[in-house]
């Protein structure tokens, strides 16, 4: 890809889309096989993918202690949160992953604030994740109305978007200097081997004799986009694009993550959880961009900067 700001406006329209798709890939991919066959085919593919990449651009690869280091942390972020998501997706519509895993940037935001000493959390910030709480409570009672299983899916997925987080501001604790390419690639590595062993000690691998080809389709995408593309776009807009502007995706994902479902999967979307998603957006607002009146305060002032403008 090209590193010119050019092609911003068109990566930013990919992460999103990435984003909004990968979990209705994530649920089709277990059609028809365990589903630590579809995540372990995903890493895989996007091992290979990373390597190829890696030759491809001459990258180096480190193998120093801080760089293996960070592989094990990202790595095992993924081992142990995707692990959770596919089972937990078994349970539950597509759309809720999303609309949890939109709690990403304030659970990262209060583990950084204890573990890495960064500056405490304002009165908005602890406003937002007041509101991303009530919003969660309201998804889980949501829940309650599609059985005990689906309480257990989200569950799973509200732990799985807590050991994302913790694995990111592990990787920043350890502040290891390498390319975003080369922490993939060694973190898909390290996660697709726990996978494996992970399968292995839950009943012994077993290979499906018949695939769909709707789910393996759903592994193949998953592999070179949600695994690979996905990252690689991400930072290609966050080089160019403010930090507060990149942070507009995660509002805009799980929307478009529950229509999707709700479209192509036939999926329920049920008041309680249009409140308690309505809710997590609001408090996202919130923790990334302050309380009401600086929201009001930030878009005055850019208005009144476009009427200077001659």
């Amino acid at each position: 890809m090209s590193s010119s700001p050019r092609s911003v406006p068109s990566a930013y329209l990919g992460v999103i889309l990435i984003w909004t798709t990968t979990p209705l890939a994530i649920k089709w991919s277990s059609e028809g096989a365990p589903f630590l066959f579809g995540l372990l085919g995903r890493m895989v593919i996007g091992s290979i993918l990373c390597a190829w990449l890696l030759i491809l651009q001459r990258k180096k690869f480190p193998l120093h202690t801080k760089a293996l280091q960070t592989y094990f942390a990202a790595g095992t972020g993924i081992w142990g949160s995707m692990t959770l998501v596919y089972w937990g997706a078994q349970f539950i519509p597509s759309g809720w992953i999303s609309v949890i895993f939109g709690l990403n940037p304030i659970l990262t935001g209060v583990f950084a604030s204890f573990l890495l000493g960064e500056k405490g959390i304002s009165p908005s910030k602890l406003l937002g994740s007041v509101l991303g709480v009530f919003g969660l409570i309201m998804i889980f009672g949501g829940g309650i109305s599609l059985g005990p299983q689906s309480v257990t899916g989200l569950a799973a997925i509200f732990v799985a978007t807590t050991l994302y987080c913790v694995s990111a501001v592990w990787v920043k604790r350890i502040g290891a200097d390498i390319a975003a390419l080369a922490t993939t690639t060694g973190a898909v590595v390290v996660a697709s081997a726990l996978i494996a062993l992970t399968w292995a000690l839950w009943g012994g691998i077993a290979w499906p004799q018949l695939i769909p080809f709707r789910a393996a389709m759903a592994i193949v995408y998953l592999g070179v986009f949600g695994s690979v593309m996905g990252f690689i776009l991400y930072y290609h807009v966050l080089r160019h694009v403010e930090a507060t502007r990149v942070a507009l995706i995660t509002l805009v994902t799980p929307v478009s993550a529950l229509m999707l479902g709700c479209f192509l999967n036939h999926e329920p979307v049920t008041p309680t959880v249009l409140w308690g998603t309505g809710s997590i957006l609001l408090g996202l607002v919130c923790f990334e961009f302050g309380g009401t009146a600086a929201i009001l305060r930030r878009l005055f002032r850019g208005r009144c900067t476009r009427q200077l403008r001659p």
